[in-house]
């Protein structure tokens, strides 16, 4: 292999020896009597509290519904099951791009991703690896749409999703075992071991998964490794996490489309290849003092780049190597006002990220500081309406420093800060009825790479922000087996940081002139019958220019229309079987900001189906995507070019032993 994209793990060699000696340990020990207690809810206020405190308006995604899908890794996760909708990645991973609310092609910079309330968005115009995230170590995903910018900075605009690992329930040693294999020789072996020993939990996953995937110079290999520990101490939890992935991928490239129309599987760049590996390691704590919950979490994250551009006139060989330190202690009092339940939460959050660039363009050197301070109070009033007020408000800095000896532009040395406030409020008029509203303001600061390659040249990017307003209702019947829930939305951005091709004649990244994103988001589910359950996820949206030359003209890359829905039977016997299907209205290709281009990227329907049987620990299970075969493309950045085909249909066969 080209030593330019050898995989590069050793920084987190002693770390994971350290974690796996102290977890190994564990796992010959001797359970104790005493049981671990039962997961808590997790807030939208960063800590676990009272299910009476859940956040408003949240989808929830339990381990139940991963296994029952048959997905193998979190993003398809997050798109089959919570209905977010994704793009296909552009390097052969499954890692698709994800986008909460229509942000086009810099959706990943306008939402916040975290693992175990740890930030894993990336201060670069790249989306964080879900898929190197070990699928059994999932408890639960949170998905709450909308500004979130009080609790989670930078990003959270158009929603957060929060990863949630577990924590080990049942005393003694228990784990799985999962082999599956599949066209495109597609292959995923995982291996789980978790021990509880009395107030000691201790978790190992270790993953390898593959395939040549659907279009030729499609291959990907995925190696990937997790161990935890943790242990209950005197009104307190402390632990340990430390994760390691290694990814190499080909780059197929882009097609036209003739050339999709003749032959999707096809590769542009038969040569171009890389790898990403990553490494964090994560320790946190909780405790209760008093009325007050304490919590931290302290993180070092280090992300190494690989890739190979050999297929062009002018190849080149490229390496990034960014490191990120995290520090997000925070304090909660949880109490009564007046017999109403009150919860103020105070917290800072302060990250530092590093990141050296090598290529024949770009030596830059960039880094930057954040520090942040926020501070949120929900009350819970009229108890027997369920009435709740919440009013949340955040100040964070930024310090940026930028060199680059190849480039033209002057370094950069600059602050910039920027505030954010929010004010919910929700109640039950009805038993079944609930209502809420919400309003604020989130932002998204210029990442290095949006700096990078901008336009003014030599002014720094202004800070996007985002006026949010959210009014929802759900429904649902007494057994708790139905909820149909509705919410709409705007959001009123000023200097909305995107990539504009027609900008001064060339192209750059720019602040736009203002945007809205506005529309509808529709979430139901019901048990249609005794073994029967039915979900369904709707998102409409309009995202447009609402001033200046491009006024009234939509934004690129984004449908109007999104809709999933999965059946799930669940009969009391051994056996299983859940539908899904995905479809996606037209939009716009990629540099079609005047609207000119005749030819829109076409609508789509997706459909997946997994049948189970259970026997003696035993679980065998035949699944299939994109069923119908249909040949179809998610990412176009041209007017009949630049497309990315979507895969074609594969099925896969798999067994699973749980002990």
């Amino acid at each position: 292999m080209n030593p330019a994209v050898v995989s590069s793990g050793a920084p987190a060699v002693r770390p994971l020896a350290l974690a796996c000696a102290l977890a190994l340990s564990l796992l010959s020990g001797t359970a104790a009597a005493q049981d671990v207690p039962s997961t808590v809810v997790v807030t939208g206020a960063r800590f676990p509290s009272d299910t009476a405190l859940q956040p408003i308006g949240a989808t929830v995604i339990t381990q139940d519904e991963i296994r029952r899908a048959g997905v193998n890794d979190v993003n398809a996760a997050i798109r089959k099951i919570g209905g977010v909708y994704g793009r296909q990645s552009l390097d052969s991973s499954p890692d698709f791009t994800l986008d909460l609310r229509g942000f086009g092609t810099n959706s990943a910079q306008n939402m916040v991703v975290l693992v175990d309330g740890v930030r894993l968005s990336e201060n670069e115009q790249t989306a964080p690896s879900l898929a190197a995230i070990p699928i059994d170590t999932v408890e639960r995903i949170e998905i709450t749409r909308g500004g979130g910018s009080v609790l989670y900075g930078d990003g959270a605009i158009g929603g957060v999703i929060q990863i949630f690992t577990r924590r080990g329930a049942r005393q003694g040693m228990h784990g799985s075992v999962f082999a599956e294999g599949g066209e495109f020789h597609q292959h995923d072996v995982r291996v789980a071991l978790t021990q509880v020993t009395g107030d000691i939990t201790a978790d190992v996953a270790v993953a390898r998964q593959g395939s040549q995937n659907y279009r030729k110079n499609g291959a990907y290999d995925l190696r990937n490794f997790s161990v935890g520990l943790q242990t209950r101490i005197n009104n307190g939890r402390i632990g340990m996490r430390v994760e390691s992935a290694q990814q190499e991928t080909r780059f197929p490239g882009p097609l036209t489309l003739e050339q999709f129309n003749e032959d999707p599987t096809t590769a542009s760049t038969a040569q171009d290849f890389g790898s990403l590996d990553t490494n964090l390691a994560t320790a946190f704590a909780e405790y209760r003092l008093g009325a007050v919950d304490l919590a931290a979490e302290l993180s070092h994250r280090e992300r190494n780049v690989r890739a190979a551009y050999l297929s062009s006139a002018y190849p080149s060989t490229n390496a990034y190597d960014g490191r990120q330190d995290q520090f997000s202690p925070r304090a909660r009092w949880l109490g009564s006002v007046g017999g109403m339940v009150n919860e103020a939460v105070a917290g800072v959050d302060l990250a530092r990220w590093k990141r050296k660039t090598s290529s024949p363009y770009s030596n830059a050197d960039a880094s930057q500081t954040s520090r942040a301070v926020y501070l949120r109070d929900e009350l819970r009033f009229d108890a027997a309406h369920e009435g709740r007020l919440a009013l949340g408000a955040r100040h964070e800095t930024f310090d940026k420093d930028f060199t680059d000896e190849l480039a033209f532009a002057t370094p950069d040395h600059g602050k910039q800060s920027q505030n954010a406030w929010e004010a919910q409020v929700s109640y039950k008029p009805l038993a079944p009825l609930g209502v809420y509203a919400k309003a604020g303001q989130s932002y998204r600061v210029p990442n290095v790479d949006d700096n990078a390659f901008r336009f003014p040249v030599n002014t720094m990017l202004k800070v996007q922000t985002s006026h949010d307003l959210e009014l929802g209702a759900t429904l649902a019947n007494a057994a708790g087996d139905s909820k149909l829930t509705a919410r709409l939305f705007r959001h009123k951005l000023n200097n909305e940081i995107f990539y504009d091709p027609t900008v001064n004649g060339f192209a750059a990244n720019t602040n736009l002139d203002p945007t809205r994103r506005q529309g509808i988001e529709i979430d139901a589910e019901t048990r249609i019958a005794a073994d029967w359950h039915a979900s369904a996820h709707l998102q409409h949206v309009n995202a447009a220019f609402t001033e200046g030359p491009n006024a009234g003209r939509e934004l690129v890359l984004v449908p109007k229309n999104v809709v999933t829905a999965r059946l799930a039977w669940l009969p009391a016997g051994a056996q299983s079987a859940d539908v899904g299907v995905q479809w996606v209205d037209r939009q716009r290709n990629g540099n079609d900001f005047d609207n000119s281009c005749d030819l829109r990227m076409p609508s789509y329907v997706s459909l997946d189906a997994r049948y189970a049987v259970k026997t003696d620990g035993w679980e065998f299970a035949v699944s299939g995507l994109n069923l119908a075969d249909r040949q179809y493309y998610s990412y176009a950045y041209g007017c009949r070019s630049g497309i990315y085909p979507s895969n074609g249909r594969q099925v896969k066969v798999s067994a699973r032993y749980d002990f």
